[in-house]
């Protein structure tokens, strides 16, 4: 369907309950991905749970909707995803360099990187959405526009996004409130694997994801830890057993001395990062003729076009109608303003040259970054948008400019990580409002409508996102096992290479050539490389998700396009449950109220059969949703 309906009677759209209730699951859906990004370097979609929820409640409180309004919330709420992602990619470094920002300092970054990303796209909407419908299909928005279609004439599947985060909820309460259940569950190899440990964490978000993401990818993403648990950590345990002084970069301890976690956090990370790294430079390099035709075909659009492009002669006037030029002129304009003029917006005391510099990235690397990504998302959907390569190109370009100048304190490494921020929020918000335009396009949305409205949900949004991570940060602390943070892990790594050089090069070319080797046999260097990067515990719950998919996919080809909508749903659910509650108790912890660590009250064989019987009642519950039509 690449045609917009025709023009009716007017139909409610921009109304309060759909404002109301847009905002309230944007602050869901942003504090949930910014947890989950934490925790395993990637975020799910909310355009979808959102657009369903959003029907839901309005049947709940018995309020008559229409689908313009429920297709406005939903462009409300998701816009709290791209904040996320670009926040949760660079911020937590900060943190890891002890320059813990202030709370309206991360706010404002947040806001700033969702301006530029919306104020840049609007003038390619009529050439990407209208005038590009049959070249460019926009997954993910195609796909909304079906699930609103069909979730507003029947509430059967609904029902499961709740039960999900009923499920979700209650588990991260068990494990992090209640003190009940271990968060993870362990096996012990033979000795002929020093410092090897098989574990799986009890994480029903993490189980979510999997489901998500399919079989194949969880698969790819396990072995990567498979690799970092089973072989790397074992080997340098083995090969330093004998030494009788310290291993590079570590410089007080025997390898014999180190624990699994030890090794991994002094060896292995550093092989993560390269694997990381080099998995987003090759997706960039590999992109380069796919983005270069993309600003060709953008640029060469623009310039062809005379005026603005008519609408559909079956379409009114407002389906053509976007937020005006003034806007768009006045939003990046504001942005590279406050970057330039305003001090305290980057991190680190700046003087005038340095603020220039970092305004110059914002403007230059943004709205090219936001013209790419709004035409390579029309191609391989918002999932795949490589938004950590794009933030490694951004920070490559603009230390270099730093390094060249000599600066290199440790604020100007934070004034770099800041630029990034900003380029990847907003190349992360061009990727949502395409699609959320491309749902409205085909339903019959006001452009501009939708256009205030991720305005307005950035606006909200941007205060939860920035709550979040500076709740955990202070909770738990970024690069530890509970927030690993892998992107923020390497976007530091990747600084202090380029402005100090004090990198460990062969533990991270280790890590580059594991990644190559895995693109060569044809998987996803991305997801190979986080797995390399994150626990064995975390990746092996991703795989159980990935399993039970694999699982209810097995029927007839004729049933098999069906399957997986309630799935993805109740999965959705249990990413938000746990989230939401995660959330909450970094509150709780980092005031106080609740221990940071306690011993579960179910240890031992007892504690382990609890988590694997919990583990498989998760299973069955996201299998039955699965099966629902």
């Amino acid at each position: 369907m690449n045609s917009p309906p025709e023009s009716s009677a007017p139909i409610a759209e921009f109304t309060l309950k759909a404002v109301v209730t847009g905002v309230v699951l944007g602050l869901v859906f942003g504090a949930a991905n910014a947890y989950l990004g934490l925790r395993v370097g990637m975020t799910v979609s909310a355009s979808i749970p959102a657009a369903v929820m959003t029907i839901a409640v309005f049947r709940v409180l018995r309020l008559k909707g229409t689908i313009l309004e429920a297709n406005l919330s939903q462009t409300i709420g998701s816009a709290s995803t791209a904040l996320a992602t670009g926040g949760i990619y660079t911020l937590p470094a900060l943190f890891l360099w002890g320059l813990i920002p202030p709370y309206l300092e991360v706010v404002a970054l947040c806001f700033l990187g969702g301006v530029l990303g919306l104020s840049a796209m609007i003038p390619l909407r009529r050439l990407l959405i209208v005038q590009s419908a049959d070249e460019l299909p926009y997954p993910e928005g195609t796909a909304c526009a079906e699930v609103l279609r069909a979730t507003a004439t029947d509430s059967g599947g609904s029902a499961w996004i709740f039960r999900g985060m009923a499920v979700g909820a209650a588990i991260k309460l068990l494990v992090s409130c209640a003190y009940l259940l271990p968060a993870e569950v362990h096996a012990s190899l033979p000795s002929v694997l020093p410092k090897a440990d098989l574990a799986v964490a009890l994480a029903p978000a993490l189980f979510g994801v999997g489901y998500i993401l399919g079989y194949r990818q969880s698969a790819i993403c396990v072995a990567g830890s498979l690799i970092s648990a089973l072989a790397l950590t074992p080997l340098i345990a083995w090969l330093g057993a004998n030494l009788t002084a310290p291993l590079y970069p570590e410089t007080v301890r025997l390898v014999s001395q180190m624990t699994a976690g030890d090794i991994w956090s002094r060896y292995v990370r550093y092989i993560g990062a390269g694997a990381v790294a080099t998995a987003g430079i090759v997706t960039v390099g590999r992109g380069l003729p796919t983005m270069a035709g993309a600003l060709v075909a953008v640029f060469r659009g623009l310039a062809g076009r005379q005026g603005h492009a008519e609408a559909p002669a079956t379409a009114d006037a407002r389906l053509d109608r976007d937020l005006p030029a003034s806007f768009v002129v006045g939003g990046i304009v504001f942005v590279v303003a406050v970057a330039a003029l305003v001090p305290g917006v980057f991190a680190g005391n700046m003087g005038p040259a340095q603020r220039a510099v970092c305004a110059a990235g914002v403007g230059i690397f943004g709205v090219l970054f936001v013209t790419v990504a709004a035409r390579i998302v029309g191609i391989v959907g918002v999932t795949s948008q490589p938004t950590s390569g794009i933030a490694l190109v951004t920070l490559l370009g603009v230390a270099s400019v730093f390094a060249a100048m000599g600066w290199n304190d440790p604020g100007a490494r934070a004034a770099v990580l800041t630029v990034g921020t900003i380029v990847a929020i907003a190349a992360s918000k061009a990727g949502d409002i395409s699609q959320d335009l491309k749902t409205g396009y085909l339903v019959g949305a006001t452009p501009a409508r939708q256009q205030f409205g991720q305005l307005i949900g950035a606006s909200f949004a941007c205060w939860a996102v920035a709550a979040t991570i500076l709740l955990l940060g202070h909770a738990y602390g970024f690069g530890s096992k509970e927030l690993p943070a892998p992107q923020a892990t390497l976007m530091k790594t990747i600084i202090e290479g380029v402005l100090a050089g004090a990198l460990p090069w062969g533990l991270v070319l280790t890590g580059g050539g594991l990644t190559v080797g895995a693109m060569l046999c044809g998987a996803s260097g991305l997801a190979f490389a986080i797995g390399v990067y994150l626990p064995l515990s975390s990746m092996a719950a991703l795989y159980v998700g990935g399993c039970v998919r694999r699982l209810t996919e097995r029927r007839t080809p004729s049933e098999a396009s069906s399957v997986g909508h309630t799935g993805v749903l109740a999965a959705s659910g249990l990413v938000a449950g746990e989230g939401l509650v995660g959330v909450v108790i970094a509150g709780l912890v980092a005031s106080g109220v609740l221990a940071k660590d306690v011993t579960p009250r179910l240890g031992g064989h007892a504690g382990d059969l609890a988590v694997a019987l919990t583990i498989l009642a998760t299973c069955a519950f996201l299998w039955s949703a699965g099966r629902k039509r």
